[in-house]
């Protein structure tokens, strides 16, 4: 939802926004570069974004992505390792980087007459990144300890990547980010220097920057910097797609330090990359109708009305460059049967499928997304990743400026559609994470499948 939340704020009258509209141009060496003017405050965000990401890594080199941003800052012929962020905080700035299944990007926010050191910067190691083992190794480490923190010391993170392994059978969106600690233990100097000089490229990156700033004004000053580094020639993207979904998954995990049962469930969903697969802005709506809050359908059935659950909602995340998901969460309340629940949030689905959505929900649901835009709106940041993330995944300017008329045109009709499709048992995953010692007959009891698609035609394959 959020991907096309802030671009509401390119189509408003000139008044009522901070922004104008974005501006581009493309350099000779392929360097695509998108000025997002914000004259409030003589600062800017810039940012670089590689069209890689993990979905991208050779098969049994899961991590390396991830793995190499660490690696960009350890040094250059010109920047000594570690030094690079030292610098940036020097010139009263902040910058960090991350990695995404479909990109990496590295990000400076600085004031704007130090704009150039940092364009200096990042170009530099764009083509003269220097790698040894005397680095690579220990770094490789830190990496290791990353993945124990965030992941294996977090069971609902085991789980989440359970989840997606389950979803994904040959797509490698099933494949964690941070990569499988057995394959990371692998990952060698030359790997990170292989990855490097494949991808990275100004004829595979992203210029974006947001702030006091013109096209005009940084067109000189990206060719300077940007302009003299050499394309790579960079292959396309050939990823392996996800076949049919043609069985329902179900999968349990037990972890002594769950001290409250979690539900979970996804769906493989279209994504706006891929629009002949589905109705993204219709599953937007829909998601904030089941699942977006106290309003929502899920959370007035099973919280309110109820009292099944504690908590119960939905997500959709539509700007990924493949299949996307879109996943319902619900925790049940003490001594609640988790069969009994599932079959009463199944009814919720259901019911939409059969009977649609009204006209007041609709309404509503469209005023929250457009306001979710103008909360954000004071983000330079948040509207230089925007724009970032859309295009690195192969959306295109245009589209994501038209966000929020493609919101107001969908219809109650379109929603409906959109729920038939996607809420078929066979494409879904469902997941329980559950304390060690849950009694096995609250877990073990399924509920009754929900009925079918009773829209008449088949469902559509979705990637």
């Amino acid at each position: 939802m959020v991907a096309g939340l802030i671009i509401f704020l390119s189509v408003q009258p000139v008044a009522a926004r901070p922004w104008v509209e974005p501006q581009t141009f493309t350099l000779d060496n392929g360097l695509d570069v998108v000025v997002l003017p914000d004259h409030r405050v003589p600062v800017v965000t810039h940012m670089v974004w590689y069209k890689v990401g993990a979905a991208d890594e050779p098969p049994g080199k899961s991590g390396i992505a991830h793995f190499l941003e660490h690696l960009m800052f350890k040094g250059t012929d010109e920047i000594a390792p570690g030094d690079f962020s030292k610098i940036v905080a020097r010139l009263g700035g902040q910058d960090n980087a991350f990695t995404s299944q479909d990109y990496t990007a590295y990000f400076q926010r600085i004031a704007l007459e130090k704009l150039p050191m940092v364009m200096a910067m990042e170009a530099d190691r764009m083509a003269n990144l220097r790698l040894s083992d005397a680095v690579v190794m220990p770094e490789r480490d830190v990496v290791l300890e990353e993945r124990s923190a965030r992941t294996d010391n977090e069971p609902t993170a085991l789980f989440s990547e359970q989840m997606r392994a389950a979803q994904y059978l040959a797509h490698p969106y099933g494949i964690p980010v941070i990569g499988w600690r057995h394959e990371i233990e692998k990952l060698t100097t030359e790997d990170a220097l292989a990855h490097y000089r494949t991808h990275y490229g100004p004829d595979n990156a992203i210029l974006v920057v947001a702030g006091d700033i013109t096209a005009a004004e940084l067109r000189p000053l990206a060719k300077q910097y940007y302009g003299p580094v050499a394309p790579r020639g960079i292959p396309a993207r050939v990823r392996p797609q996800e076949p049919p979904q043609l069985a329902a998954r179900r999968l349990e995990m037990r972890d002594a330090r769950i001290r409250q049962p979690i539900w979970q469930r996804s769906y493989l969903a279209a994504s706006y990359a891929r629009p002949g697969q589905g109705d993204p802005p219709a599953l937007e709506v829909l998601a904030e109708i089941v699942g977006g809050g106290s309003t929502s359908r899920l959370y007035r059935t099973l919280v309110v009305q109820q009292g099944l659950a504690s908590q119960a909602g939905a997500g959709y995340q539509g700007d990924s460059m493949d299949l996307s998901n879109f996943i319902l969460y619900a925790l049940p309340r003490e001594n609640v049967e988790i069969a009994q629940m599932e079959a009463a949030l199944d009814a919720v689905l259901h019911d939409i499928q059969q009977n649609g959505i009204t006209e007041a929900e609709l309404a509503r649901a469209k005023t929250q997304l457009v306001a979710s835009a103008v909360y954000a709106q004071d983000s330079q940041q948040t509207m230089a990743r925007i724009f970032g993330a859309g295009l690195a995944v192969g959306r295109d300017i245009a589209e994501l400026v038209a966000w929020p008329d493609n919101i107001e045109a969908v219809t109650t009709g379109r929603v409906q559609a959109a729920a038939r499709q996607l809420f078929e048992p066979a494409r879904s995953v469902t997941g329980l994470i559950l304390p060690a010692s849950f009694a096995e007959t609250a877990a073990a009891k399924a509920p009754a499948a929900p009925a079918a698609n009773t829209s008449g035609k088949p469902a559509e394959e979705t990637p």
